[in-house]
């Protein structure tokens, strides 16, 4: 330990690289933003459970580390917080009408269609299991070990959500009944 920061070795793709908490933050931060933007469904809430999980992370970095991947550990802290105030929500009584609109920055295209309205209607862990796959590019192992479960409910909750989006499109009038919709 020097200076007080814990330091580990820690492994990012191919390559090994010994990481304080602060190296593993610079490193991860950008792609951890874009996780937790597609959990959520805004940048505003995705920064919020970011900076949650990372003080949950940093304060147990040595055990984090010592115990398995911290990047698994994150996204689970990230997936569990916005399931929390997902279900903290859901107890709250709507308004007809919003006292006030807030400002948005413009944002991808591809955030306003069909796609994006089907994905913020699934279930958040159908919803981390379909990000982690097909916008993270993670293997089934790799979405198991991240979400803490098995390989076989990974598969079974993408087939679901997979399933519930075909649908979703289909429904809209979106496609075509001769043109695969997803995957």
């Amino acid at each position: 330990m020097e200076g007080g920061m814990v330091m580990t070795q820690i492994t990012m793709g191919t390559t090994s690289a010994v990481l304080s908490f602060e190296d593993f933050v610079a490193a991860r931060l950008p792609a951890l933003l874009r996780y937790a933007t597609l959990v959520a469904g805004n940048r505003h809430d995705a920064s919020d459970l970011v900076q949650s999980a990372l003080e949950k992370t940093g304060v147990r970095w040595r055990t984090v580390t010592t115990n398995g991947s911290p990047e698994a550990y994150v996204r689970r802290a990230i997936l569990n917080a916005h399931i929390s105030r997902w279900r903290r929500r859901r107890r709250e009584v709507l308004v007809q009408d919003t006292p006030e609109v807030a400002w948005t920055a413009p944002t991808a295209a591809w955030e306003h269609g069909e796609l994006w309205a089907g994905l913020q209607q699934l279930p958040p862990r159908q919803r981390a299991v379909i990000v982690l796959r097909y916008y993270e590019d993670l293997s089934e192992r790799e979405i198991a070990l991240a979400l803490g479960i098995a390989p076989g409910t990974v598969k079974s909750q993408a087939s679901k959500a997979l399933d519930a989006l075909r649908a979703t499109l289909t429904d809209s009038g979106t496609t075509d009944s001769n043109q695969e919709v997803l995957p």
